[in-house]
């Protein structure tokens, strides 16, 4: 993440002493180019190395072992090449950097994705005596599709085609070419030797024809941009809510990614819409009450709205005349995104994957593959069947509930994620959103297909059959009795000769809402699933009898609106049974689980139940006669 000089300085307790400012930088290259061999060239020049750890890579003439000083796996030293990503740190008067020494190895490409994520310049090492080759390209790119603006070639081993002016024009020429292909303005190409530090740290004598920066030169010379500095474009992911003791407010936790915060802001909360004003804002620094994109803040909120990990605190404030929307990042449940797989199983149209993105993780499918980039020529491959590993390609991904993104040109933080198995936990991915759009379940009106009513006739299928469709939705407190009310019903319709079918929440869940969790976002998205299929067994003259706590009102109007849309009956039942009775119940635990801390969600006891407004029947099964309810329901029907 690019930072000002204030937000970003080794932290001393205030920002007065002569602070340094810290640039992140990531280098990249082909194995054997000289990477490691460059890294302990700057290590070393400027004195960044503890004594212990150099006297224990410097042979018997006292001449330092430089890709040593780097490789710190063992397996890197025995085999001279790196296989994952180091920080190495280092410093000068002036700034203070953090280095994160990317493989060269094509297997392991997708850790310059990661690595390379928060740099501000990317260093690419150029055997100056192949030039630009595949794996040049594929890391150009890769920086380029992370918003790296600052790109330096480091045209590695010049002593070895005899410092050639020539050729170095040459490799030049060919990274200017790549650079206007990527769309990298900043580009600085540099000539050195990193085995005897030529134009490293120090200028070379031996290139006289050189004119331009050393590389430390030019590391100490880059520009930094700050994140977005003004409050109405605050992004603040909350990470943690505490409350330490009863007589303290809630403290929300988190890492300012974009954004100014201080006492008295007007800030809403993502996804919810709901608004408050700051009370308290502590950053470690009692001398501070101005909070900066990245500090880590903790914020203390005039009102209990509901706020969780996983939201986003915005600006609540904008200046006159101008639209809050357009600070505000997307409530998506679409994005359009590039990724960087990781996996050696490749990934399909219709695979389901976790999406972490900032603070909060969802589930998400991938929507379609809209295409692959080939790394030899820079070209993109349309409608790919899969992306292998370590391919790069754009995709959709629907998400089960909604992510608070923005553009990754934007804002870093909030455009980007990573994607993880849900059976191994393992990150099998990471992303850039290049668009994140807004898709209201119920509302979305499909323009790519179109819908094919049946060829026979409602009237006529309904005749032949001889019975009309309708759905019956149960609706109440876990451990109401709605399934044992829509287990009577569906038997009594049945031996009458009627044809039902029960839609049982659970059930749903093991199979078509599988990949649905229990966060509202998800409950909304399992309710729209089976207001569609009941629709659909509705039309084809079946009772479709659904059995689900569906808690909001807003989730069970769209069921009641798809039904009604087409002209089908909907009858709304509300098991009114009391959360006392349903807790005594308890046949799955779950109240017991909720009441000793280990639940949390559960509906009627620290999650909302909105109450039917006007159902067609409400009935409390406490100790009711359950035959009685559905003679109650089949008279309706």
């Amino acid at each position: 993440m690019s930072t000002t000089t204030d937000a970003v300085t080794e932290s001393t307790g205030t920002v007065n002493h002569a602070p340094r400012q810290l640039l992140r930088l990531a280098t990249a290259g082909s194995v054997d180019d000289g990477k490691s061999t460059l890294i302990g060239r700057l290590l070393f020049d400027t004195d960044s190395l503890p004594s212990d750890h150099l006297e224990s890579v410097v042979d018997a003439a006292g001449v330092p072992d430089l890709a040593a000083l780097s490789d710190g796996l063992r397996a890197e030293r025995e085999q001279g090449i790196t296989i994952d990503v180091a920080y190495r740190f280092f410093s000068t008067p002036t700034r203070s950097y953090i280095l994160a020494d990317t493989p060269g190895h094509e297997r392991y490409t997708r850790n310059m994705f990661t690595g390379a994520s928060n740099a501000h310049v990317a260093v690419l090492l150029v055997d100056a005596r192949a030039g630009v080759v595949r794996q040049t390209r594929r890391h150009a790119r890769i920086a380029s599709l992370l918003g790296v603006n600052h790109l330096v070639a480091a045209v590695n081993k010049i002593d070895l085609v005899d410092y050639d002016e020539a050729r170095l024009r040459e490799v030049e020429q060919e990274l200017v070419v790549l650079a206007e292909r990527l769309g990298v303005k900043d580009l600085v190409v540099v000539p050195l030797a990193a085995k005897d530090g030529d134009n490293v740290v120090h200028r070379s004598p031996k290139t006289p024809w050189y004119t331009g920066p050393t590389l430390l030169e030019y590391l100490e010379s880059v520009e930094l941009s700050a994140p977005a500095a003004t409050p109405e474009d605050l992004r603040l992911p909350i990470q943690w809510v505490s409350r330490p003791d009863a007589s303290t407010r809630r403290r929300y936790t988190g890492r300012l990614s974009a954004g100014t915060l201080r006492v008295g802001d007007v800030v809403t909360a993502l996804p919810s819409g709901s608004s408050s004003t700051i009370t308290a804002l502590d950053t470690l620094d009692p001398e501070r009450d101005l909070a900066v994109a990245p500090l880590s803040v903790s914020v203390e909120l005039a009102d209990d709205i509901d706020v969780a990990r996983g939201d986003v605190l915005v600006s609540g404030a904008v200046p006159d005349g101008e639209d809050p929307l357009e600070h505000h990042p997307v409530l998506a449940r679409e994005l359009e995104a590039t990724i960087c797989w990781f996996a050696d199983t490749p990934l399909r149209a219709g695979d389901r994957i976790a999406v972490k993105h900032t603070t909060r993780t969802v589930r998400g499918t991938v929507g379609e593959l809209v295409s692959k980039l080939d790394p030899e020529t820079l070209n993109s491959d349309e409608y790919p069947v899969e992306l292998a590993l370590n391919d790069i390609g754009v995709v959709t991904l629907r998400t089960s509930s909604v992510v608070v993104a923005d553009a990754y040109g934007d804002n870093r933080d909030g455009g980007s994620f990573i994607l993880i198995d849900e059976n191994s936990n393992e990150t099998v991915g990471a992303g850039t959103i290049l668009t994140a759009r807004e898709v209201k379940a119920g509302e979305r009106v499909r323009t790519d297909i179109r819908w094919h009513p049946s060829s026979l006739d409602r009237g006529h299928r309904w005749t032949s059959v001889g019975q009309r469709g309708a759905t019956v939705w149960l609706t109440g407190l876990p451990a109401s009795g709605k399934s044992t009310v829509a287990v009577a019903l569906e038997r009594a319709l049945v031996e009458s000769g009627r044809a039902a079918y029960l839609l049982d929440g659970d059930n749903v869940r093991h199979g078509l809402s599988d990949d649905l969790g229990f966060s509202p976002g998800d409950r909304a998205e399992n309710v729209r699933r089976v207001g569609h299929l009941t629709r659909l067994f509705a039309d084809s003259g079946i009772v479709a009898i659904a059995s689900l706590v569906s808690p909001l009102e807003s989730d069970r109007e769209i069921a009641r609106t798809l039904n009604k849309a087409a002209e089908l009956p909907f009858i709304e039942i509300h098991i009114s049974t009391p959360v006392e009775e349903c807790a005594r119940r308890d046949p799955k635990g779950l109240y017991a689980k909720a009441k000793a801390g280990e639940l949390t969600g559960l509906t009627g006891w620290d999650a909302p139940y909105e109450t039917p407004q006007n159902p067609d029947l409400a009935v409390d099964t406490t100790g009711a006669d359950i035959e009685e309810i559905v003679t109650q329901i089949l008279a309706l029907l």
